[in-house]
């Protein structure tokens, strides 16, 4: 079973939604998650449109924080924090570049584990995410150097791959994040419940007569083709 995780770095629901999707990874480790880009604000023209402007953003935005942080099932987001930074809310572009740099070098992973550190710069510590010395904190736990980073980052392969998401996003009819995709039929809209995510992969995995392994409380099971579960 193959999940497209389409998510943006300033979307404060995609926050809840990634640690989830990291136990839906340890839960059914024969699922391959595929992490997409999906722009909410490519730049402040984008902020502009939808705000009037970009000072008026932030103000609009924090709202979203607030109901973000009920839905977190760690409740991390520091509002008050934000509310106090004296910069105006970041756009997508650098943060999107920078887990897109994180793929070409080091693959899903290194997507994954770069896209949360930017995550959690910006929602819990309350740093400025489109600034490059604070992307440079995101590569902490990747093994991944600056200077092996930073030219990637740059390069004009990684916005193209950056906009082949975006094109992707548009051809699947997505208008917001977080969203799903499974085997590029099935969708998930929105930071789902992990109870909800997990019974629409075992039903499609039933429907589909698709194998999957489960592994739960120390037990592995295994649901073959005829929708039976087995467990070791």
């Amino acid at each position: 079973m193959k999940i497209e995780f389409f998510h943006d770095v300033i979307c404060s629901f995609c926050f809840p939604m990634s640690y989830r999707m990291r136990k839906i990874q340890a839960k059914y480790p024969n699922v391959e998650i595929i992490h997409r880009s999906y722009a909410l604000a490519w730049d402040a023209s984008d902020f502009e449109k939808m705000f009037g402007s970009r000072e008026n953003a932030k103000q609009e935005i924090m709202s979203h924080w607030a109901h973000a942080n009920q839905n977190d099932d760690l409740h991390r987001f520091n509002i008050e924090g934000m509310e106090e930074a004296d910069f105006l809310f970041p756009t997508s572009k650098n943060g999107l570049l920078a887990a897109k740099a994180g793929k070409i070098i080091g693959g899903e992973e290194a997507y994954w584990q770069i896209f949360e550190n930017i995550q959690e710069l910006l929602f819990v510590k309350n740093e400025d995410i489109e600034s490059l010395d604070v992307i440079k904190k995101a590569l902490v736990n990747t093994g991944i150097s600056w200077e092996t980073f930073e030219p990637v980052l740059l390069a004009e392969e990684t916005l193209e791959a950056v906009n082949e998401d975006l094109k992707l996003a548009y051809q699947y009819g997505i208008q917001g994040v977080p969203f799903l995709v499974i085997n590029e039929k099935y969708g998930i809209n929105g930071a789902q419940p992990l109870e909800v995510i997990e019974e629409t992969i075992e039903k499609i995995a039933v429907e589909a007569h698709e194998p999957l392994t489960l592994i739960e409380n120390g037990e592995s099971c295994h649901l073959d083709t005829n929708g039976t579960w087995t467990c070791d």
